[in-house]
């Protein structure tokens, strides 16, 4: 039996809705910041890749939910960009910076699949590698920005 969770990040309608509350969400932060501090450098930062390209030989999870999951964060790549743009920010995409460096590449900036266990880092989610990586990539647009 699915649980209502599972089958709400299986339904492509409530998965769209979730998507489109974040962006309203990052739009909001986005206008707030700009009428407090309009000379303030507001950048965005969207999130790491987080799996291989589908055509990558080894794939570690079956075609339909790596297509899935990848619709998610490219759908979430470009909401993140066009929030940003709206609101007069910048966008910092670490999703693009870090295509070569998912959990199953010689350099992973973000961890793989694996269960939550206290001892180990949360799946899915940036190493510090991958957050020193960020780290970089917001500075260099900071100085740029200058």
């Amino acid at each position: 039996m699915i649980g209502p969770k599972l089958r709400a990040l299986l339904d492509p309608g409530a998965r769209e809705n979730a998507l489109e509350r974040v962006a309203a969400s990052l739009r909001e932060v986005g206008a707030a910041v700009r009428r407090r501090s309009p000379q303030a450098t507001v950048v965005f930062v969207d999130y790491l890749t987080l799996l291989p390209p589908p055509e990558a030989a080894d794939q570690p999870l079956p075609a339909d939910v790596a297509a899935r999951a990848r619709r998610v964060g490219s759908r979430l790549a470009a909401l993140t960009a066009a929030a940003a743009r709206e609101t007069g920010c910048e966008i910092v995409a670490a999703s693009h910076a870090s295509r070569d460096h998912h959990p199953w590449s010689p350099d992973p900036w973000t961890t793989g699949q694996g269960l939550f266990l206290p001892w180990r880092p949360a799946p899915f989610h940036p190493t510090a590698a991958g957050m020193a990586a960020v780290a970089a990539l917001v500075l260099a647009r900071l100085t740029w920005a200058r």
